[in-house]
């Protein structure tokens, strides 16, 4: 009865793809089949010293780290990105990282992990914003992996300007001491993976690793929901 229902309602309110704008079939969410298919994935989970491992060489002490997709300047990846980040589209982030999730959880490198964290906005930004672009990316994943979801420990004590338009060292200076971890003994002797949406230069994901990696015994990877290509 409910399939008829849903049926129904389909025909007045239909769900489209967020990436192509078809009307979505049964069990399908967000993002069509053929959509999450076509996703440029960067492959990169078993792959040692990968791309985004050498961008950390010499900065922070990870065990591993990846990024799930390549978002070229336009295209369907760079799309769902700003549909996540500034359109509040919760669920773009959430279905994203459940696809990450089931990639992990397959892989040999990054398939178990005890707590997830996505990267912390500070209290006036996300009060501006309403809201934390990576928080839906990392309960996504935690679904999948089955690992503690933790959004409130790992937090950021000082506000700072955007990133965007800022150079590499820039970058640095604008994260270095900005961050703070809470309740360090909730992590200790713990795999935990970090997580954001983007990673450009490495310098945010840099200096939450620097404040986390202070913590006994942590073992500490990172995932990115994409990485830039030129």
């Amino acid at each position: 009865m409910r399939s008829y229902i849903d049926g129904f309602i389909s025909l007045f309110f239909p769900v489209c793809c967020d990436a192509c704008g078809r009307q979505l079939v049964t069990h399908e969410e967000t993002l069509c089949i053929g959509c999450q298919m076509k996703l440029p994935r960067a492959r990169m989970h078993d792959e040692k010293d990968n791309r985004i491992e050498r961008l950390f060489w010499g900065r922070s002490d990870l065990a591993a780290a990846t990024a799930f997709l390549k978002m070229p300047k336009k295209g369907v990846v760079h799309h769902l990105i700003h549909e996540l980040k500034y359109n509040n589209n919760q669920a773009v982030g959430s279905r994203l990282g459940m696809l990450l999730g089931h990639e992990l959880k397959n892989s040999q490198r990054m398939n178990h992990f005890d707590v997830i964290i996505p990267v912390p906005l500070h209290p006036k930004k996300l009060a501006i914003r309403g809201y934390n672009q990576c928080d839906s990316i990392a309960e996504g994943l935690s679904k999948v992996l089955e690992a503690e979801f933790s959004k409130d420990n790992l937090v950021r004590v000082k506000f700072n300007t955007s990133q965007t338009k800022r150079k590499r060292y820039e970058r640095w200076e604008n994260v270095e001491s900005i961050f703070a971890v809470r309740f360090p003994h909730l992590l200790e002797n713990k795999k935990v993976l970090l997580v954001d949406d983007v990673i450009t230069t490495g310098s945010t994901i840099e200096a939450c690793a620097n404040e986390l990696n202070k913590i006994e015994g942590i073992k500490l990877s990172v995932a990115s929901l994409a990485v830039p290509i030129h």
